[in-house]
């Protein structure tokens, strides 16, 4: 078989944002007889886009080659060159074609989450292909992240968009208990009205007052009080109530004061039996002074 038959550019078939398909002799004048390498030989050529020169990426005796690999929205340009079993050779015209344009997937989603994109948010969300609640590699859905990062625009954009206010991590977090210790009242009040539980606990049994209480946020703190959160909820590790972990954890004595106010009990005990002032102190020092200690009674002592 000579090589001059075949004159046409290769045929592209299926195209994906990362493949091109290419085969060639669609009309199958090209005779296969005797053994293979009597055959004509044909390698599929790519034109480098910086130095217009071609490269061979691909040599057999097929009709047939998927280039992979590729990058979405791309356009890529082809060739045929065909060799006798004499070495006389032929090139087909050059073929030109555009990879398309790469499917939205969660990982869109959260890159514009992550970079508070809200305009890249509704495009990966309106194409109606990626799931709202889509978790990352850690566990967090994109109105967890958007939550903890304060981006109140995308939050309300998720919840638009039926975003689970409830769903939790790997760690049993929701978006409220994460609002909660980054201090983002706004986010907080919002999906409060939107339906987030404030009893919902995490995998260590702690609440949201916990997670408030943690991050030492008052303003926080202070809504979930008038919002009728309970204070003396306990963990299921060590028992500790919010005010046990402000003692142990922080010290923070404003958070300790608003608790207490709210009618924190002052006298809970852990699995231990310790109480907040006792877990205080072991805070401070083993060997804390006397006016120390009296001053920490100030605030655990009515």
């Amino acid at each position: 078989t000579k090589p001059h038959i075949f004159s046409g550019p290769p045929v592209v078939g299926k195209v994906t944002h990362h493949s091109i398909e290419l085969y060639w002799d669609e009309a199958g004048r090209i005779k296969r007889i005797g053994p293979c390498d009597q055959w004509l030989r044909f390698s599929v050529e790519e034109e480098d886009s910086r130095t217009h020169t071609f490269g061979t990426i691909h040599t057999g005796y097929s009709k047939h080659h998927i280039v992979e690999g590729l990058e979405p929205s791309t356009l890529y340009k082809f060739r045929l060159k065909i060799t006798s079993q004499s070495g006389e050779m032929v090139y087909s015209p050059v073929v030109s074609v555009s990879t398309t344009r790469e499917p939205m997937s969660g990982k869109h989603l959260h890159q514009a989450i992550n970079v508070n994109d809200e305009e890249a948010v509704v495009q990966v969300l309106q194409s109606g292909t990626v799931n709202v609640d889509v978790p990352d590699k850690f566990g967090f859905t994109p109105l967890m992240v958007a939550a903890q990062k304060g981006y109140s625009r995308l939050v309300n954009i998720l919840v638009e968009y039926g975003a689970d206010i409830n769903l939790k991590n790997g760690s049993g977090k929701t978006c409220l208990m994460l609002a909660c210790f980054a201090g983002h009242l706004d986010i907080v009040k919002f999906l409060r009205t939107s339906g987030a539980d404030w009893e919902t606990c995490d995998r260590t049994g702690s609440t949201a007052m916990h997670w408030a209480a943690d991050g030492g946020h008052i303003n926080v703190i202070r809504f979930l009080i008038n919002d009728s959160c309970k204070v003396d909820s306990k963990d299921n590790g060590s028992l500790w109530t919010p005010l046990m972990r402000v003692s142990a954890l922080s010290g923070n004595a404003r958070v300790a004061s608003l608790l207490i106010q709210a009618g924190a009990d002052v006298n809970v005990q852990d699995k231990d039996g310790k109480t907040p002032l006792m877990v205080y102190v072991h805070l401070l020092n083993p060997q804390v002074p006397l006016q120390t200690l009296d001053k920490v009674q100030d605030f655990f002592i009515k």
